[in-house]
């Protein structure tokens, strides 16, 4: 059996990452792909899908340092389905893409405050 994604996007927004306590570095970005096709009246549409990418360890302090709003990105990862019970008790059901590979294919890579070019 075979569970592999692979997704060419652009990310909805800044990523904002997470450090649990053992330090290790997690983030969800929103990673937005398009569909362009001709509908039965001959106009073209553009459809838009978005998908929620998770990164942990490597791939998420990557997407801290040199991913923004906008960036193109090349995803290849699992999908996942997991529950969860929110604060007023109502169920849940998330589907998610596990990244365990990440390119970025455009974008200015300007590291965030505190990082050095030489970092990059």
């Amino acid at each position: 059996m075979v569970n592999k994604v692979t997704l060419i996007g652009n990310v909805g927004k800044d990523p904002e990452v997470r450090y649990l306590n053992e330090g290790v570095a997690s983030t969800t970005i929103s990673l937005a792909t398009n569909e362009t096709y001709t509908d039965k009246t001959g106009n073209r549409t553009t459809h838009t899908e978005w998908h929620r990418v998770a990164l942990w360890r490597n791939l998420a302090e990557v997407a801290e340092k040199y991913i923004r709003k906008g960036t193109m990105l090349y995803i290849e990862g699992r999908l996942s389905t997991r529950n969860y019970t929110d604060r007023e008790g109502k169920e849940h059901t998330v589907t998610e893409v596990i990244a365990n590979d990440l390119k970025i294919l455009s974008g200015k890579y300007q590291p965030q405050s505190g990082t050095t070019e030489q970092d990059a």
